[in-house]
């Protein structure tokens, strides 16, 4: 490939704190793909506390249990997408693992895309403090005192 020119973008479905209006939006630096979309399948999507982090977003790797989670769905770029990756700690013991899921818009429609999402392995859930939901969105109520500490 010619490093000149770009490589195609990437989906990623943000569902967290990387959404707008939410505490970690700076690091997103993806274009906001316009709408709404919730996941196809149910998963089961939790606020967590852990002893460095509180009122954490994780969706759970279970596909097919909790509820149909919404969210938002931006472009990224290769480096954006290596720069959340590291943010997310994909490829660490305790990181979330990045999949391709199926997602639906909600308000445009019944069109259908993939897009990557960032999942956490259900055994993890045994490190945390506090386990709430599942719910189908994580709200600015939710986020209500998020804070994430330095490790």
């Amino acid at each position: 490939m010619n490093p000149g020119h770009a490589r195609m973008p990437v989906f990623l479905f943000v569902y967290g704190t990387l959404k707008d209006g939410f505490p970690n939006r700076h690091l997103n630096t993806g274009r906001r793909v316009g709408g709404r979309y919730r996941t196809v399948r149910p998963w089961p999507l939790h606020v967590v506390q852990l002893p460095h982090e509180d009122r954490a977003p994780w969706l759970l790797d279970a596909p097919g249990t909790g509820l149909q989670v919404r969210g938002e769905v931006f472009e990224v770029d290769e480096t954006d997408l290596q720069a959340m990756d590291r943010f997310e700690e994909v490829g660490l013991p305790t990181g979330y693992v990045r999949v391709a899921i199926e997602l639906e818009a909600i308000d445009a429609g019944p069109s259908r895309l993939q897009a990557h999402a960032y999942l956490k392995p259900p055994e993890q859930l045994r490190d945390c403090l506090a386990v709430e939901g599942p719910f189908d969105e994580y709200t600015l109520g939710l986020a209500q005192g998020y804070w994430l500490g330095v490790g």
